[in-house]
């Protein structure tokens, strides 16, 4: 299905079922968001990435409207539906402040393996430990998807990016478990690190056996 949709580019990655809050204050957008509740239609927010608009993002629908203020702005809560692939930018769009592009939805595979989910959410719990964070996920551990996993497994917005376009679930999975294989170490080393500085100029009982 290829569709005209109304775009909000942000310097995020929404993924699929994500809740995302968002304080609307610019007049344009303002605009979008009171024709989409309107019309009771979604829009697009295609990732920013080095400036620049990037040919993937995600479709979100408006929840509700959590809060409007006397000037104008909204508190505005969402959630992520699907992801699509922008075809064709439409910076000017007749009586609009907003842009809007020509967009198709590329199919998603959410077939999954769950002994590699478990795995990768191992791995992620690892990774907290490590950092001394604590996070709590949307759903039971058993029906946690990789896009529920990825803005907590430390990836960069790139990586974010990256992974948004991988349409295959066990694609997906691999893509965090490869990451968190190679972060862990890196991170458990810095925590090594971290701890001889700490020690550094303390008083210790230092001995060699066999000497």
């Amino acid at each position: 299905m290829t569709n005209f949709i109304p775009i909000f580019p942000l310097g995020i990655v929404v993924y699929p079922e994500e809740q995302l809050n968002l304080h609307i204050f610019e007049p344009r957008y303002k605009q979008m968001i009171a024709d989409c509740i309107r019309e009771e239609k979604p829009f697009g927010i295609p990732s920013v990435i080095d400036k620049k608009v990037s040919e993937y993002g995600t479709l979100v629908e408006v929840i509700s409207i959590e809060k409007q203020y006397d000037n104008g702005e909204l508190d505005v809560k969402t959630r992520g539906v699907r992801v699509f692939r922008i075809l064709e930018v439409i910076r000017e769009v007749p009586e609009k402040l907003y842009a809007g592009a020509i967009v198709n939805y590329p199919e998603s595979q959410d077939r999954t393996n769950h002994t590699l989910q478990k795995q990768v959410l191992k791995a992620v719990r690892e990774l907290h430990h490590i950092l001394q964070v604590n996070k709590s996920f949307p759903h039971a551990d058993e029906s946690l998807r990789a896009y529920d996993l990825a803005h907590h497994a430390g990836l960069s917005l790139q990586e974010e990016y990256e992974m948004l376009h991988l349409f295959q679930e066990l694609q997906r999975l691999e893509y965090l478990k490869r990451h968190l294989h190679k972060v862990i170490p890196m991170m458990t080393e810095m925590e090594k690190l971290k701890d001889r500085i700490k020690l550094n100029g303390h008083f210790r009982n230092l001995s060699v056996d066999n000497f």
